[in-house]
């Protein structure tokens, strides 16, 4: 018992310092990473073999870890290296593909494509944004796409605020649809053995209805506002005009390396089929974010060691301490009491679960770090489905789907939110909670309704 409550007063106290946002995230959660170790294993249960079972470092040296004919999930619990290895590997093929120019000229591309008209924008945004994240942290889709829809703005003469919050949802959204899209959907397949087609197949199809819906919505909400701010000229139309005159012989944007920029397009595009395939090759994530690294770092020339130095270590080191707290939480047992609760008021009934988990993940996420909820769920959702013969793929991606679109709901939800509001009041633009949630709280209801709705008709 002492072991339980120490474990879950590290957690809390863990989770209030990350929402207080004064100390760094890698700092809080190494920290009480460090208190677990210490305090839950060494001083209360006496037990360095649980310490070291958290810790999982054996698991990088077996074969399994690499590659394995039959897919499996991580089932020794605590660092899920796993994660770890996969996320550094895409971060660096990302830093590559930024670092050649790949995302502005997709996006300049994208806007000529559509005449520069601030509402087609609107929608090509939306949809670049959701296909983007389904294979790129949304962090990154964000702070390229709101760099680019500023500087357009500024040409075209529309507010960017609306497209740019189009595109935070939008981001979340296609997050959702696949294992690598987000942080939190690649620790739930990692850990419970889901691949990338198995996510495409589940929540892929939740976030390709939704999609639809939701620009629908963001078109009826916006679509006003941005035609009236498209007349910037007194004569509709004609700046864009020029603009496309202008621009006529021109490509969107000058790529400076094309040999570079290709190498780096056909990087992405060997990942995103690695990723489709690994459930079939045997490749687990481990090996794929380290052939994509490498082959990353053998093409980058010169700008290899600055690739290295880019590296989100601060991140990585985030994901470690977070690891490490949960594992307490789930040596000691800890987890296992939520799980009794939420058997309990459910009644054992796998559709009251499957909703409880959707709408307590997205209210949860919507003022949390859905990153280090999510980790906290899975062995929750793992111990309710042991309990009570619940199917546990239906309950991850009720937790899926709840922990992605609920971040979207306030401007702290999610990452992809913050790196989205602060480009935005760097270019001059202030949001207030009042005008983000307007629009993004309803968007985030429709889509769990949506989410929710499909689950019990597929599944129940």
């Amino acid at each position: 018992m002492l072991a339980q409550l120490t474990a879950a007063g590290i957690f809390v106290v863990m989770f209030g310092l990350i929402v207080w946002d004064k100390i760094e995230r890698h700092i809080v959660t190494l920290a009480c990473g460090a208190a677990t170790l210490v305090l839950v294993f060494g001083v209360c249960m006496r037990d360095m073999g649980a310490a070291w079972k958290t810790l999982a470092l054996e698991q990088i040296f077996t074969v399994e870890f690499w590659y394995h004919i039959q897919h499996a999930g991580t089932e020794s619990g605590g660092i899920n290296w796993a994660t770890i290895i996969f996320i550094s590997g895409m971060m660096i093929m990302v830093e590559g593909m930024s670092s050649v120019g790949f995302f502005r000229w997709l996006c300049m591309a994208i806007a000529k494509l559509v005449r520069y008209r601030p509402v087609p924008i609107l929608i090509a945004f939306m949809i670049v944004s959701a296909v983007l994240s389904m294979f790129i942290d949304s962090i990154t889709v964000i702070l390229f796409l709101a760099a680019v829809t500023t500087e357009l703005a500024k040409i075209v003469h529309f507010d960017p605020v609306p497209v740019i919050l189009a595109e935070i949802f939008c981001a979340n959204l296609g997050g959702s649809a696949t294992m690598c899209g987000d942080p939190h959907n690649i620790i739930i397949g990692t850990t419970l053995g889901y691949s990338f087609m198995d996510f495409l197949g589940n929540t892929g199809l939740i976030a390709g209805i939704s999609l639809i819906i939701v620009i629908v919505y963001f078109y009826f909400c916006f679509r006003k506002k941005l035609s009236a701010g498209g007349e910037g000229t007194g004569k509709t139309g004609t700046l864009v005009t020029e603009t496309i005159a202008a621009d006529k012989n021109n490509p969107p944007v000058k790529i400076n390396d094309p040999v570079a920029f290709y190498f780096s397009a056909a990087i992405f595009a060997l990942a995103v089929v690695l990723l489709v395939t690994h459930a079939y090759s045997g490749l687990t994530v481990a090996t794929i974010g380290v052939i994509i690294a490498v082959l990353t770092l053998m093409t980058g020339g010169k700008k290899s060691f600055k690739l290295l130095k880019q590296l989100d270590y601060k991140t990585l080191l985030f994901f470690i301490g977070l690891f490490i707290v949960v594992g307490g939480l789930e040596q000691t047992g800890a987890l296992e009491v939520i799980a009794e609760f939420i058997g309990s008021i459910s009644g054992g009934n796998p559709m009251i679960m499957a909703a409880i988990i959707i709408w307590i993940s997205g209210i949860a996420s919507a003022f949390v770090d859905n990153i280090p909820f999510a980790a906290t769920m899975i062995p929750v959702i793992k111990s309710l489905a042991a309990m009570h013969g619940a199917d546990l793929s239906v309950l991850a991606w009720s937790l899926a789907m709840g922990t992605d679109i609920g971040g979207s709901a306030t401007p702290i939800g999610a990452s992809a939110n913050v790196v989205g509001i602060s480009v935005l009041s760097q270019k001059g633009y202030k949001v207030s909670w009042g005008r983000y949630c307007l629009y993004m709280v309803p968007a985030s209801i429709i889509v769990l309704l949506i989410s929710n709705a499909f689950i019990w008709l597929r599944y129940f």
